[in-house]
């Protein structure tokens, strides 16, 4: 064998090799990569409590509540199942009831989540394409029937 031909055979086991790892680390974040979970989602996947993950969905009519130290609890609502959120920060400007929300955090229980960012609509017309299509599927869409979600 000459050297140029060890050199391919090497280059090509490694190829292998990495397809192979690549391979079984996307099988093993299959259920992870998600953009983001609705209420009804998690508890229908029985997420366990400690489990880092993004909700996404509408904030609830009534629920926000504003407290000391820049404390803000609200409920974020997909139409089947709602879920508390716990929040200490600034809220985007454009946060408000009735809005799509995407909340990254922990959930520290089946009926609590703790944020760690919040992310409100980009504009008048935006929404996460996923948010979007969870609310129509559920009979749930706010915008026009036959406009699609901007996305950017």
């Amino acid at each position: 064998m000459t050297r140029k031909q060890r050199r391919l055979t090497l280059i090509g086991f490694a190829g292998a090799i990495l397809a192979i790892a690549l391979g079984l680390v996307l099988y093993a974040m299959n259920d992870t990569i998600v953009f983001f979970n609705s209420p009804a989602d998690i508890q229908a996947k029985n997420v366990q409590p400690g489990t880092r993950l993004r909700l996404g969905g509408l904030v609830k009519e009534g629920t926000v509540q504003r407290g000391a130290d820049q404390q803000i609890t609200f409920e974020v609502m997909d139409g089947q199942a709602s879920l508390k959120v716990h929040y200490k920060g600034l809220l985007p400007d454009l946060f408000r009831e009735g809005q799509g929300v995407v909340a990254e955090g922990v959930l520290e229980s089946a009926t609590m989540f703790r944020a760690d960012s919040v992310l409100a609509k980009h504009d008048e017309n935006y929404m996460p394409r996923e948010v979007a299509d969870t609310l129509k599927k559920q009979g749930h869409w706010q915008g026009e029937a036959d406009a699609a979600p901007k996305t950017q």
